[in-house]
């Protein structure tokens, strides 16, 4: 089947006036695939090519028009999320540098000889002997004793003993973390043989007083609960002065094993126990 079909034909000739004008012509063809040829009359009727007024697309492209905010919210967020990365890394390799330089500076205080606690001590000046070894001899108070606890070892619950140092020849009094106890020789009377009476050498390491974070509960001194050492808090409950020692001993896993079923407390050792991730902060 067949169809008859026109196609557009555009000639230019002169008009009786003598200005040139344009004809359209009709020729009439036949399109293989429909019998009416008014489709590609239509077609070609409305195409504009010929017209003044028309531009094509190719010789004036559109132009993207953005409208709101010239940058939105989330390009900022993607700008400051390396900003913030570099602020944070810089920052945390000087706190590594801090925190190596502190340890090596407590290492250092640590193979020194030990040295005798002197009789009246400024407790403003125990930062510049933190972690220093000292001994010292006296009668242990053991009427005024505190328990710290929580506290966890070898998985373990327990206390830390926190009794104060009467000191001879009028030496200040001084508190003493002995070292944990198992929950179970809480009571006095289970642990006799961690009492010891008269006089006393204690070898230890001086400390500054303990900082006490946001999630730890307040100490009640009325009911005997302590959750922190409050070195000053518990240097005004017993009449000692701030200053507080932490009682070593050389690791020794059989050792342990015999004070804590007899209720010794069991010192920590005398090593720097300070954590340094910085190294790992910086590359996450």
């Amino acid at each position: 089947m067949s169809m008859t079909g026109y196609i557009l034909r555009c000639a230019r000739f002169p008009n009786p006036q003598g200005h040139a004008s344009v004809t359209r012509i009709l020729h009439k063809v036949v399109h293989p695939y429909s019998g009416q040829g008014s489709l590609f009359i239509r077609r070609f009727a409305h195409n504009r090519a010929g017209d003044a007024d028309f531009t094509s697309i190719v010789d004036n492209p559109p132009i993207l028009v953005r409208s709101g905010n010239r940058h939105g919210p989330g390009l900022i967020i993607l700008a400051l999320i390396p900003i913030t990365a570099f602020a944070l890394g810089t920052w945390q390799v000087f706190r590594l540098g801090w925190k190596s330089e502190m340890i090596a500076k407590f290492e250092d205080r640590l193979i020194k000889p030990p040295l005798p606690l002197p009789p009246r001590i400024d407790p403003e000046a125990i930062k510049d002997f933190d972690y220093r070894r000292v001994y010292t001899t006296g009668r242990l108070c053991h009427e005024q004793e505190m328990l710290i606890g929580p506290r966890i070892h070898d998985g373990k619950d327990g206390f830390l003993v926190v009794t104060p140092l009467e000191r001879e020849n009028g030496g200040s009094t001084v508190l003493v973390n002995r070292g944990w106890i198992p929950r179970s020789k809480k009571a006095q009377v289970g642990r006799t043989g961690g009492l010891p009476v008269g006089q006393v050498t204690v070898a230890g390491l001086l400390r500054e007083p303990w900082k006490k974070n946001m999630f730890t509960p307040d100490n009640d001194p009325d009911s005997g609960q302590f959750y922190f050492p409050d070195v000053r808090q518990m240097a005004e409950l017993t009449g000692s002065d701030a200053v507080w020692i932490e009682e070593t001993m050389t690791p020794d896993l059989l050792l342990a094993y015999d004070r804590e079923a007899r209720g010794i407390p069991i010192g920590r050792p005398a090593e720097v126990n300070l954590r340094n991730n910085h190294t790992q902060y910086i590359f996450t």
